[in-house]
């Protein structure tokens, strides 16, 4: 049975178009031109270009461009899709309506086009008009009044990077942290042994370890931050076709900026200079790097605990990471740091979207002249890095951090048998004999301590506070003279 279509038409003539869809004729060409990846713009990046034609649609009412019956029928539109992309149960089905492939038009035209498609049919029916007429709202006069797909899709994926950050992406992080924070304090009074270059080191309170990480990741928070605020303070609308706001009111942009402002919470600001904001996309370049950096920090936190929980009797084993599969489909009563291996994962996607976007973003490729053509897949890549570490954090916290436990005897029994003791022997005997005592412990199979003893190096007294390894991880532990 032949699936029910209707004709649309734009600027290059009439498209047929499947009866049920939202969209019109530039849409429909831009679907049969891009069959590319089957992957559509993300939804996070729609939801954030119908606020933004919301809130254009309000600026220009308020300069008195726009009357306000057709005003009333956008903003109802917008809300419309708002509310449906907002609900995860209608996503996917409003996704249905804006299908166009991420590998598109490097300005993200075809998404735009497709926006102002989909409200200014959705506009019309509330009107009472068919879908398609463009009467009373006419997609490129009214919901496009005063834009152009050069400031409206670099606004909109910098308004969904931003939006995405504060909502997701900072909350998980600070999770993360306050996580991590709570094992610090709890495991402060355990000492071990310090590792560097994977060989044994002077010992260290796994509180500290931990705190380490914990610092890791209220960085990470700032940085995060500092995405969200290069991306929000720098939005490109209002310069339309080359930066110069031809066609639009001089107070557009900021108007607009103002009232996303309103909408999310978050402080967006017009760009300072339109032809930079356009013609680059360096602040995306610049979050997409604090994402990079955020990745690194999970992924070392992830390697180490994965390490640590190695064993569990021929590994370090000092940590028991939560059992949450089984590990092999051959070895028996085997489990595998799984979760770890899933951030480390994550941060080589990441990794690779940085990637991506630092080269859409570089000159004869992205940026070139007066606009960036590689906007869509920057986008996607960004957004996808973003979820991704949200997602991962709360995975991290739930599936591993907060059940981890420490094997307390594992850790601290291992710090005598440290020939790396020795160090603290150094300012009373000196490095050369402290070297050797380590020698002769190694080949003689004793302690540091048993070692010093034997050859009658110091009295015992004076040993026993020079290896106090609780004293090894103060600050000014041992020093010069010994202490």
């Amino acid at each position: 049975m032949a699936k029910k279509t209707r004709i649309e038409k734009d600027s290059m003539g009439e498209m047929v178009v499947p009866a049920h869809v939202l969209y019109g004729a530039t849409t429909q060409r831009a679907v049969l031109n891009f069959p590319v990846s089957g992957r559509p713009v993300s939804p996070p990046v729609i939801a954030a270009f119908v606020l933004l034609k919301k809130a254009c649609a309000e600026a220009n009412a308020g300069l008195r461009l726009l009357d306000v019956e057709r005003l009333e029928f956008i903003r109802g539109a917008c809300d419309e899709v708002l509310a449906g992309l907002g609900d995860a149960a209608t996503t996917t089905s409003w996704m249905e309506h804006f299908p166009v492939d991420v590998y598109q038009t490097g300005s993200g035209t075809s998404t735009n086009m497709n926006v102002n498609e989909v409200l200014s049919n959705l506009a019309c029916r509330r009107a009472g008009k068919p879908i398609g007429s463009r009467d009373p709202v006419h997609p490129n006069d009214h919901v496009n009044m005063g834009q152009s797909s050069n400031d409206t899709f670099p606004t909109a994926m910098q308004v969904a990077g931003a939006v995405r950050i504060r909502t997701r992406l900072v909350p998980a992080l600070e999770r993360i942290a306050r996580t991590l924070g709570r094992k610090a304090k709890r495991w402060d009074r355990i000492v071990k042994i310090g590792r560097t270059h994977l060989m044994d080191a002077t010992p260290i309170r796994l509180g500290q370890e931990f705190s380490g990480y914990e610092a890791q990741m209220r960085l990470a928070v700032g940085r995060a931050a500092r995405a969200m605020e290069v991306l929000a303070g720098n939005l490109p609308i209002g310069g339309t076709a080359v930066g110069t706001g031809i066609n639009t009111h001089p107070r557009f942009g900021g108007d607009v900026a103002k009232r996303l402002s309103k909408a999310t919470g978050i402080r967006f600001a017009e760009a300072d200079n339109h032809f930079e904001a356009q013609a680059t996309r360096d602040c995306v370049v610049a979050a997409s790097g604090e994402l990079r950096t955020i990745a690194v920090s999970l992924s070392k936190i992830a390697n180490d605990l994965r390490w640590l929980g190695s064993g569990p009797r021929c590994g370090l084993f000092e940590l028991s990471l939560p059992a949450t599969q089984p590990g092999s489909s051959i070895m028996p009563g085997k489990v595998n740091p799984v979760i770890c291996e899933s951030i480390m994962q994550i941060a080589c996607r990441v990794i690779g979207n940085d990637a991506v976007v630092t080269l859409g973003g570089l000159g004869g490729i992205g940026s070139l002249l007066e606009l960036n053509v590689a906007m869509p897949v920057m986008a996607d890549a960004l957004l996808e890095s973003i979820d991704l570490l949200a997602n991962g954090c709360t995975m991290f916290v739930e599936r591993c951090l907060e059940d981890l436990e420490v094997n307390r005897a594992v850790a601290e029994g291992m710090v005598e048998k440290s020939l790396m003791m020795c160090t603290s022997l150094a300012p009373a005997i000196g490095y050369d004999a402290a070297a050797a005592v380590a020698k002769a412990a190694f080949r003689s199979g004793r302690t540091v301590r048993e070692e010093v003893l034997a050859q009658g190096l110091l009295p015992a007294d004076r040993l026993e506070r020079l290896l106090d390894a609780r004293g090894m991880t103060e600050p000014g532990a041992a020093g010069p003279g010994g202490g």
